[in-house]
């Protein structure tokens, strides 16, 4: 199982949010898209969370075996987007799949608008 670190840092703020987008070797357009506009998202509206540490993003290959406990952790069976919010010792898991695979290729940005809000929901 992951081991997860929420400690203060050389001044920097404890991690509170990280997302986490799981891929197979093989990928669709749409599987591509939500990798592309969760970084976008990230990077639009919350490049300073990002950048103290508040914000972790994490592309994992879920077919890599060092990325087993992860994968086991999560439940993962393929192409898959959460949200784990970290309050001291407990974790808050959003699967945030399901929406992804719905708007992420088709309406851009629909899932965009929807994956902002969740952020924010979870930073509060």
């Amino acid at each position: 199982m992951a081991l997860v670190i929420t400690s203060m840092v050389f001044g920097q703020k404890a991690t509170k949010l990280q997302v986490y987008y799981f891929h197979a070797k093989n990928r669709c357009a749409t599987c591509v898209s939500i990798e592309e506009n969760t970084k976008k998202t990230l990077n639009t509206y919350f490049a300073a969370q990002l950048k103290d540490g508040t914000i972790k993003f994490q592309v994992v290959d879920g077919s890599d075996e060092k990325n087993e406990a992860l994968v086991e952790k999560y439940e993962v069976a393929g192409s898959s987007l959460y949200l784990t919010r970290l309050d001291g010792k407990k974790e808050t898991i959003t699967n945030f799949t399901n929406y992804a695979f719905q708007y992420s290729h088709t309406q851009a940005d629909k899932f965009i608008a929807g994956l902002k809000a969740e952020i924010e929901k979870n930073l509060k």
